[in-house]
């Protein structure tokens, strides 16, 4: 019984160490240190919808940031399409993005911590958070995609390495996530 718990003491030691090691290598580090992180598909708040659609989908992206000059306004993702767009009778040829966009986003700095970007993305249910900088022009955006990935390349052995099981039912394709 003895040996059973100092085994769970270990295995709590283990995670707590674990914790701090993941916490300063991604939690405090900049959200601009994010390897997979590039500059932001920007469209004015005139373009259309199916213009807004077509370059999310020519560019296999989630989102597009939508600008006034070279200040942002509003998003416009994935999410919108689906739930302002779909099965509803409007004309993607006339209707500008900036009356189906969400207005004013909260935004980060590319300097904050990931953290922010990480509790942004659950607290407000965002898969995307545009970057600004001070003057408040796009300057990146962090998707949900760029911090998994991150995470994968910190614990590639812990997740690329998994064996065959029937029960995992891995998707082999996009669609199946």
């Amino acid at each position: 019984m003895d040996e059973m718990i100092r085994e769970e003491e270990r295995i709590v030691e283990e995670r707590s160490n674990e914790a701090s090691w993941v916490e300063e290598a991604m939690l405090d580090r900049p959200i601009r240190e994010l390897p997979t992180l590039r500059l932001p598909s920007c469209v004015s708040q005139s373009t259309s919808l199916r213009q807004a659609i077509d370059r999310m989908a020519a560019e296999k992206i989630g989102c597009v940031l939508v600008v006034d000059g070279d200040r942002l306004v509003g998003v416009f993702t994935e999410r919108d399409v689906l739930t302002k767009v779909v099965d509803r009778p409007l004309d993607l040829e006339r209707i500008p993005v900036e009356q189906l966009m969400t207005r004013e986003p909260e935004c980060l700095s590319p300097d904050e911590p990931m953290a922010y970007a990480l509790n942004k993305m659950t607290v407000g249910g965002f898969r995307h958070v545009p970057l600004v900088d001070a003057e408040g022009r796009p300057a990146g955006l962090v998707s949900m995609r760029d911090i998994v990935e991150y995470i994968v390349d910190l614990f590639p052995r812990s997740v690329l390495t998994l064996p065959p099981s029937t029960e995992l039912s891995i998707s082999r394709t996009r669609e199946g996530a």
